[in-house]
């Protein structure tokens, strides 16, 4: 059945990592909100590939900004809605094992701090505190942020609805948004495949779809998603309180960055990032992953060498160019915000995403400094900016 002539504030097209949560501050600030997606249920896009990573230990300010708002809302969940997204904190840690990565984090940690995040260099003996069994041959420290932590991708999306509901949002699932509704130079709703949605406002947060729109809009979204594998282990005995991220280059010759780190029931959720990215939105798991995995994890954390590994699986980054999100007024749209390009990092950024748009629509100022915001910029260019180091 057709629907036709409901009118919201706003529409929020996308419920995952970026929209779901967007939708709850628009709703708590009491907007009438519409949440489309085309899938069945919240969260089932890339967020269910989320390996829970909560940290604003980056590189630029918009990130940090957006990161330090998400963490002020995962940290204090439970205590203000009495539901358990799985909020663990314990930190991030960045074991360093040579000259020139020690130069470039001590050279950022400045920068970090002008920006209030709460980080520092830490000597190996701090490191091998903090990462019990971590392999000491010539681990010179690290950093250590102890503010960050990690939340569950499963039970967030259900809060983040639940709250959301509970002031009024509507979410239509199965829903593919096919046109936009216009007046002259503004957006004024959406069309679907099974109705007409007219608002003041529509916030894009589609993931991995977002380019799909560039079409129907008229103007470049410039999102390329690749697709990254993780997994998770059977549970063990709590060790590990931080995230950990490896940044040697992997022996294999395979991998960039590894990442893992225990959860709060006492699994170990981890990922690497390949050397040879993987464009496009191949889901399908590798044969050669944890073989690659499994070396790059115990050349760091001898302990884990009997692990048992439960599952794996592949998920998608939706990709800037520069490696930043693009969180902005469309260009010449009155009416359409656009939050895009999370880059593999939605999980942790959404929050923070939703409470900088719900400032925007509502307060019509910025939750950010002018710096952060520039980053997050439609217009910016590109092909200037340096990808973030800390991915």
């Amino acid at each position: 059945m057709m629907t036709t002539g409901s009118v919201y504030d706003v529409i929020v097209i996308g419920a995952g990592s970026v929209g779901n949560p967007t939708a709850c501050s628009l709703a708590q600030a009491g907007l009438k909100v519409l949440v489309l997606d085309r899938r069945p249920a919240a969260g089932q896009g890339e967020n269910k590939a989320a390996i829970g990573g909560v940290r604003a230990t980056h590189s630029d300010p918009g990130k940090i900004s957006l990161c330090m708002e998400s963490l002020k809302i995962f940290s204090t969940w439970k205590e203000k809605y009495g539901f358990d997204i799985g909020w663990k904190p314990g930190g991030y840690c960045f074991p360093v094992y040579d000259e020139s990565t020690e130069k470039a984090l001590k050279e950022l940690l400045p920068y970090q701090k002008k920006y209030g995040l709460n980080i520092d260099w830490v000597g190996p003996d701090e490191i091998k505190e903090l990462i019990p069994g971590i392999n000491a041959e010539g681990l010179r420290g690290g950093t250590y942020s102890p503010e960050d932590g990690q939340a569950s991708s499963i039970r967030a999306p259900l809060a983040f609805q639940r709250e959301a509901i509970k002031h009024g949002a509507v979410y239509r699932f199965n829903e593919r948004v096919t046109g936009y509704l216009r007046s002259g130079e503004a957006i004024t709703g959406v069309v679907t495949t099974k109705g007409r949605y007219a608002a003041k406002w529509v916030v894009l947060a589609a993931g991995s779809d977002a380019a799909e729109h560039s079409t129907l809009l008229g103007f470049d979204i410039p999102v390329q998603p690749d697709s990254h594998e993780a997994g998770i282990s059977a549970p063990i005995a709590p060790f590990l309180p931080p995230l950990v991220v490896d940044l040697r280059p992997g022996p294999e010759g395979k991998t960039a960055n590894f990442y893992f780190g225990q959860n709060k029931e006492g699994q170990i959720i981890f990922c690497y990032t390949p050397k040879e990215l993987f464009p496009g939105t191949n889901r399908e798991s590798l044969s050669e992953f944890l073989p690659v995995l499994a070396g790059r994890m115990v050349s760091l954390l001898p302990r884990l060498k009997n692990l048992l590994v439960r599952r794996v699986w592949r998920g998608c980054y939706p990709m800037t160019p520069d490696g930043v999100p693009i969180v902005d007024y469309a260009p010449g749209l009155d009416g359409l915000i656009l939050a895009v390009g999370m880059c593999g990092q939605g999980f942790m950024l959404g929050p923070g995403v939703g409470a900088y748009i719900t400032s925007l629509i509502v307060h019509n100022k910025p939750l950010i400094s002018e710096e952060a915001q520039s980053c997050l910029r439609y217009d910016r260019n590109f092909y200037e900016v340096k990808e973030e180091k800390l991915k």
